[in-house]
């Protein structure tokens, strides 16, 4: 598809446990390949840069998007001062998979394959998402993600699953080792040459992306 793909985009506003959380649905005009939902990292927000950037990218080539908040304006203020809330995994799990069911129950998405992208904490709650949703996910992809914080988890998880990592992110790349040791279903590490846990250096984004995309085309088309 082309690069100049017009783009349907719309503000989403999605019910989970009583609260309402702001979102934003990009839908290509032409037949949508499928959709990522987006989980952002800690202290982040619909509006992470990165994630924007990659879903961009991903909109350009024919697939549909969805970025949004998993805490509301007031949990975001708390988080501010407390820090808490983004290793809250549990309540953000809980609201990624709100996310997936209302895909679900959308026009212009509920018969798209679905994938999950989790960057940082995000990670985690992507792959809870998975495993409590196997019938619908069909790939997590991890950026710099700590998906050692999905738990017991991990070993339900069905979706082939795509952990992304900079070299020079030691730590983290050890804590996604560790994960997927212990995982069931099919994982690849790729690490990115030069990058850092935040994926700044020059290149770096993009060799994200072009994984990010051919796991896409490798899994859902």
């Amino acid at each position: 598809m082309s690069s100049e793909q017009k783009v349907v985009e719309r503000a989403a506003r999605i019910p989970s446990a009583g609260i309402l959380l702001d979102g934003d649905l990009a839908v290509p005009a032409e037949e949508a390949r499928g959709v990522v939902l987006f989980a952002h990292g800690s202290g982040s927000s619909r509006h992470s840069p990165r994630n924007r950037r990659v879903a961009g990218a991903l909109q350009g080539i024919g697939w549909a998007t969805l970025l949004l908040d998993l805490l509301t304006p007031e949990e975001e203020q708390i988080d501010l001062r407390t820090r808490e809330l983004r290793f809250d995994i549990s309540r953000l799990a809980v609201r990624l998979t709100a996310a997936a069911d209302w895909l679900a129950e959308q026009r212009d998405t509920a018969e798209l394959p679905l994938a999950v992208f989790g960057a940082s904490t995000g990670a985690a709650a992507a792959l809870i998402t998975a495993a409590d949703r196997p019938e619908r996910v069909r790939l997590v992809i991890s950026r710099g993600g700590r998906p050692d914080l999905a738990g017991d988890a991990l070993r339900r998880v069905l979706a082939p699953t795509l952990l992304i990592v900079g070299e020079r992110d030691p730590q983290v790349r050890k804590l996604n080792e560790g994960a997927a040791a212990v995982m069931r279903a099919p994982v690849t590490i790729e690490v990115v040459p030069t990058a850092t846990h935040l994926f700044e250096e020059p290149g770096a984004l993009e060799t994200v992306i072009d994984l990010a995309a051919g796991a896409l085309d490798q899994q859902l088309d």
